[in-house]
């Protein structure tokens, strides 16, 4: 079974003992347990659910395992001819967490 979930604008696949990274919640510490309740597609071995927008009743269980920074990202500007370089760049922060159960109506 997995589902198709939205967190702060972001959809994603995920199913039972995924690890997946959302963007960064502040306030929530490791163990903390989390619903996301804005499942847009539900598929099980025998049917799927599609939503308009959310499939009612479903829920995704997430317990938070801790929070990161991804890689560097690097942002170069340049205008040619005129000795104007710029280099930039900042390491976006993430919160990780686990899929503990995916449940239906």
């Amino acid at each position: 079974m997995y589902a198709v979930i939205e967190i702060k604008g972001l959809q994603m696949v995920v199913s039972e003992g995924d690890v997946i990274r959302i963007p960064f919640h502040d306030g929530l510490e490791a163990g903390t347990k989390v619903d996301a309740d804005r499942v847009l597609l539900l598929r099980s071995e025998k049917d799927t659910a599609i939503g308009t927008p959310e499939v009612p009743g479903a829920n995704v269980s997430l317990e938070i395992l801790g929070h990161g920074r991804d890689r560097k990202v690097t942002i170069v500007k340049k205008k040619r001819r005129k000795r104007y370089r710029r280099l930039i760049g900042h390491r976006q922060r993430f919160t990780e967490a686990v899929v503990t159960k995916v449940t239906t109506a």
